[in-house]
């Protein structure tokens, strides 16, 4: 999986890697309790999941993956392949506001 990442992966890791996001370090493709996340921080607790067409009709799967998760305190944030190829920037956005509030719930920075 990390060798070929989907486009809309490989554009928005182009955004989160080298601490590029708020200073915050992502992993790619993390496992978690059995799940493979798309980005990670260990920092934060949050996951974040780049969702194309294979979401399509999976809604019950990932709600159930993204309890099981916040069960953990582990955060999921899923973004679309559509925003990341359309509106990068707001979704960069979006991820930083994220990264500052669970920055603030956890008393860091």
């Amino acid at each position: 999986m990390r060798a070929e990442p989907t486009a809309a992966e490989a554009t928005l890791w182009t955004a989160l890697r080298h601490r590029r996001l708020g200073g915050w370090k992502f992993r790619r493709q993390h496992v978690l309790v059995g799940y493979i996340v798309d980005f990670y921080c260990a920092e934060l607790w949050l996951a974040v999941e780049v969702d194309g067409a294979v979401h399509d009709g999976r809604g019950a799967e990932d709600e159930e993956r993204d309890d099981d998760l916040a069960s953990l305190g582990v955060r999921v944030v899923r973004v679309r392949n559509a925003d990341v190829f359309e509106r990068l920037d707001a979704v960069v956005a979006e991820l930083t506001c994220y990264c500052e509030q669970r920055a603030e719930g956890r008393g860091e920075r």
